[in-house]
């Protein structure tokens, strides 16, 4: 599982980050998916997650970055409710004024 497993690494620094109100690091963790999703010989994770991240790493501003952050959001927590994670290790949060879900590391909901 190592290569979604850093997929998922990466995602979560990106979603500490907004949750800071700052795009630090976010072009480089989401560049990082992109290349461990299409080196993955395995092909755990849909290339449409590769394709996400991509549009993530190219926003332009803190606004554009939340956007693009969706649907990536949206594939990876349908990647762990078909394949399963073990309790505890992801969870997922979400806003009723963005109407969207994320995933984060802990249960005190820190919205991206």
């Amino acid at each position: 599982m190592e290569p979604a497993g850093s997929v998922y690494v990466s995602y979560l620094k990106i979603q500490s980050s907004l949750a800071d109100d700052s795009t630090n690091g976010i072009a480089e963790n989401a560049a990082a998916i992109s290349k461990a999703v299409r080196g993955d010989s395995m092909k755990m994770l849909d290339p449409k997650v590769a394709d996400q991240a991509d549009a993530l790493a190219s926003a332009k501003d803190l606004a554009g970055a939340r956007e693009a952050f969706k649907p990536l959001s949206r594939s990876l927590i349908e990647y762990l409710s078909k394949n399963g994670v073990p309790s505890g290790r992801f969870y997922e949060a979400y806003c009723p004024m963005a109407k969207a879900s994320w995933l984060q590391a802990d249960q005190d909901v820190k919205n991206p």
